[in-house]
């Protein structure tokens, strides 16, 4: 490219397509045009450049050296130009500040409006957008901009790189509630619990594993009558008296409170752990700010 010669930002935006998918027929899907429109179009930057961008290798395509170079300008260039679009959308003497968190299923939903809490405090006239969802979607739109963290019950430190990062925002142990009829499990405790009915969270949730490990030691075996992805759900039953439930030490009063169940017991051989993720952004959104601040300043355990 000539100095002084403009870029052709069309031309990058379909590259940056390209090499963000992995081929041309799934780019041109994602921005609703022909393969052979965005082939030429890169081309036709390859052209400007002087140098070549993706290669075939397979059935897939792969950047050269200086594909993943023009990759991540390209990144950043596209990224900040979204970022921007958030910022300026509407006209900042009517705009809301808005926080969009994504939460992830098996997340509990009263540990989430604890950790989420001095947000609310802290940015006058914030306006909350919770979206639960799994973690893989959510984390794609966390990298588009859509929304500016995810809370998970897991670390996800293996799944996220380059501009995006975890953050451990807590953690503590686990308590056990039952209702009316079960309150009487709490003499004994652990023991009591064998042949208990119990409301289990889903094998699939980060608590199940440790829980069913802690049992073993005991050497306890409950009977479980319900296996739930969704806390809420799970609580629903609770609440109807039907089995006895674990859930985080951090909100017990909250959740004796909404369910209407006592505690029966305690544990903190089981650790349950609070993690935010987020993306670096020249503007950093005070929503976000405030919850990483009140974690490190009051940290729960």
């Amino acid at each position: 490219m000539a100095p002084g010669a403009w870029l052709n930002y069309h031309h990058l935006l379909y590259f940056w397509a390209v090499a963000r998918t992995g081929s041309v027929a799934d780019a041109a899907k994602e921005l609703r045009l022909s393969p052979s429109a965005i082939s030429s179009q890169v081309k036709s930057l390859e052209q400007a450049l002087g140098q070549k961008l993706p290669l075939r290798k397979g059935h897939r395509l792969v950047t050269t050296d200086i594909g993943t170079i023009a990759f991540r300008f390209a990144d950043d260039i596209f990224r900040l130009g979204a970022e921007m679009q958030v910022v300026v959308r509407e006209e900042p003497a009517r705009r809301h500040v808005r926080l969009e968190t994504g939460i992830v299923d098996d997340f509990p939903p009263l540990v989430a409006e604890r950790l989420l809490r001095p947000a609310l405090s802290a940015v006058p006239g914030l306006r909350l957008v919770c979206r639960r969802g799994s973690l893989k979607p959510l984390l794609a739109a966390l990298s588009a901009h859509e929304i500016d963290m995810v809370l998970t019950a897991e670390s996800v430190a293996d799944r996220v790189h380059g501009k995006a990062h975890e953050h451990l925002l807590g953690e503590c142990g686990v308590a056990f509630f039952g209702g009316e009829r079960l309150a009487t499990l709490e003499r004994g405790f652990p023991k009591s619990l064998d042949g208990a009915p119990a409301l289990m969270p889903a094998r699939s949730s980060p608590m199940r594993a440790p829980l069913d490990a802690w049992f073993v030691e005991q050497g306890v075996r409950p009977s479980i009558v319900g296996e739930f992805e969704d806390q809420a759900l799970l609580r629903a039953f609770a609440a109807r008296g039907l089995g006895f439930f674990a859930g985080a030490t951090v909100v017990e009063e909250e959740i004796s409170r909404v369910v209407g169940a006592s505690v029966i017991g305690r544990t903190e051989d089981v650790r349950l752990r609070f993690y935010s993720i987020t993306v670096d952004r020249r503007l950093r959104h005070p929503g976000v700010v405030a919850v990483a601040e009140a974690a490190r300043a009051a940290p729960f355990s």
